[in-house]
């Protein structure tokens, strides 16, 4: 599902690599977290998936598309399969829940039957049927993360980016968006979350990837988040 094939990319001629060498393989269904201090090559793997990046060296595949050789007229087709959530939410301010996640689907051109249908299905997946009507103000920080999470599911991505989801939100609140991951990764959905949260990762015992410096130090199997 995704591949790096000894991937490195260096931003400037003469910097430190900000990922080094890097091979990995994941599976199509699997939940693996990425972990790594600040400047360990999280975001820049993150990017390279979404095709924002190209890498200096190195092959990446995924889903099936070997991202090197991807004209750029086709990154926009290639990135409806991945839905992707961030930290800081990017909810349009202007626009209620339903308008939020139905974007998502007017974007690529869906017909209005099938909006009608699919965002009140990904809205109860995500405990918010009844908020439909709220703009993003009106929301706490949990339930904006999920209105950002419903918005990323709606057109039924295979691969499910989580940059940082719980970086902005309680503890019960992260708990209970990663509960929701863990549910659309038990659906069929491959899930690849990157974050510094150490509880989170130690009690759902997922494969935990961590990076130092731009390569990968351990690659484990229900691992833990060990500090550098």
């Amino acid at each position: 599902m995704i591949t790096f094939d000894n991937v490195t990319k260096i931003y400037e001629k003469g910097q430190n690599p900000a990922i080094d060498h890097i091979s990995l393989n994941i599976e199509k269904g699997e939940f693996v977290f990425i972990v790594g201090n600040s400047g360990s090559g999280k975001t820049t793997m993150i990017e390279l998936m979404l095709k924002e990046l190209s890498p200096t060296s190195g092959k990446i595949t995924i889903n099936g598309h070997n991202l090197n050789r991807m004209r750029s007229s086709r990154i926009a087709k290639y990135r409806r399969g991945i839905g992707v959530v961030f930290q800081d939410f990017r909810l349009l301010k202007d626009r209620n829940v339903y308008e939020n996640v139905a974007f998502a689907q007017r974007v690529i051109e869906k017909p209005n039957r099938i909006i009608k249908k699919r965002v009140p299905e990904v809205l109860t997946l995500v405990g918010l049927a009844t908020k439909y009507r709220s703009y993003p103000n009106e929301l706490s920080g949990g339930e904006q993360q999920r209105v950002a999470l419903a918005r990323a599911l709606v057109n039924r991505p295979d691969i499910l980016l989580a940059d940082e989801p719980t970086g902005n939100l309680d503890p019960k609140n992260s708990a209970e968006i990663m509960e929701l991951l863990e549910e659309i990764n038990m659906r069929g959905t491959t899930v690849v979350v990157v974050t510094h949260n150490r509880e989170i990762v130690n009690k759902m015992k997922k494969r935990v990837i961590r990076l130092r410096k731009g390569v990968i130090v351990s690659d484990e199997q229900e691992g833990g988040y060990i500090e550098d």
